[in-house]
């Protein structure tokens, strides 16, 4: 018995892409210091397209040691200025345990609710940007109008339980079960939150989502859009929505940040 083999200009990924895969650590010191150099340059990418909103706004990363503690932004730095050093570890309890500032008080019940929920979310992100707010106002999720968007068809959901600001322990686990293991949830009068098997997967699906927001409200202005059937729509999610691909694509963001902003290598 034989094996079709794919055209020449096909690689042998889901894709059909030539992706490289994330790479491997021995050393959990050097994974962490992987991740955090990650975190601080996709902080940075928040802060250069604007979506620091003051206090709030938040990433997150698992440490890949100790699997109930994450590393995230410290409570009251700019996204525009952060560095390795600056980021802090927290425990299940809240507590810093690595970092010399504190911890947003809505970055840790809505980020150690998530990483408790779903172990396969390595990290999540969380920002108010204008086009998740505007969407979440119109209490829409996002339609499959284009290839992009049917990354998150049936994958993404609703939150329209706001009850102030999510400094409550159970307004954070509410978060976390209404988004079980969809790529996103769209919090009404609040932002966006996207979760991914990767750091770099889950600022990819951010910075996706928020362009197809906006292409979607682009769309609702103009007129009455047309979104693709559920095979299209489905078709479309197998390559786009690829968590390989996803990760992939941070890479071009990450090298663009390095040599524009060479100090974001700063001390870990």
């Amino acid at each position: 018995m034989t094996t079709a083999q794919a055209p020449a200009y096909l690689a042998d990924t889901h894709t059909g892409l030539p992706l490289p895969t994330p790479p491997r650590f021995a050393d959990p010191a050097d994974e962490r210091a992987h991740r955090k150099l990650r975190l601080t340059a996709a902080l940075r990418i928040f802060g250069r397209l604007g979506f620091g909103e003051g206090i709030s706004g938040h990433i997150s990363v698992r440490d890949p040691e100790h699997r109930d503690r994450f590393w995230v932004n410290p409570f009251g730095v700019s996204f525009k200025l952060m560095t390795p050093s600056d980021l802090i570890c927290v425990d299940a309890s809240g507590a810093v345990v690595e970092g010399k500032h504190r911890v947003n008080p809505s970055a840790f019940v809505i980020h150690a609710a998530i990483h408790e929920r779903n172990p396969e979310a390595e990290a999540a992100a969380h920002a108010h940007t204008v086009n998740s707010r505007a969407l979440g106002a119109l209490e829409r999720v996002l339609e499959p109008l284009d290839q992009e968007s049917a990354a998150f068809y049936e994958d993404h959901v609703l939150y329209t339980g706001y009850e102030g600001p999510s400094v409550s322990l159970e307004q954070g686990q509410d978060i976390a079960d209404h988004l079980g293991d969809a790529k996103a949830i769209l919090l009404k009068h609040h932002g966006l939150i996207t979760v991914g098997s990767t750091l770099e997967a889950a600022i990819h699906w951010f910075l996706t989502f928020d362009s197809c927001a906006e292409v979607q409200l682009a769309a609702l202005a103009a007129g009455t859009p047309v979104p693709m059937t559920r095979e299209q729509a489905l078709s479309a999610k197998d390559g786009f929505g690829d968590n390989q691909l996803a990760w992939f694509s941070f890479q071009l963001l990450y090298d663009e940040l390095a040599h524009e902003q060479p100090d974001v290598f700063g001390h870990a």
